[in-house]
């Protein structure tokens, strides 16, 4: 995996998923977090952004397991 993802490696990683499956950004390893991802990209100076639309709660167990995050 690149050390940047671009657009074309998260389609790659998403393609065979249930297009129904809930999207989630896992943050910050220190204190794992699990965010809602914004509906809307934005398009500027050559990288496309993805807000976070908020916080839903700490990340399951599972998750940060599965990040190697302690």
């Amino acid at each position: 995996m690149p050390q940047y993802l671009t657009v074309g490696h998260l389609l790659g990683q998403l393609q065979d998923l249930d297009p129904d499956l809930p999207v989630r950004l896992a943050i910050n390893p220190d204190f794992p977090f699990a965010h809602y991802v914004g509906a809307e990209v934005v398009v500027r100076d050559g990288k496309a952004y993805i807000a976070d639309n908020g916080q839903e709660g700490y990340l399951p167990v599972g998750a940060r397991d599965a990040f190697a995050w302690a």
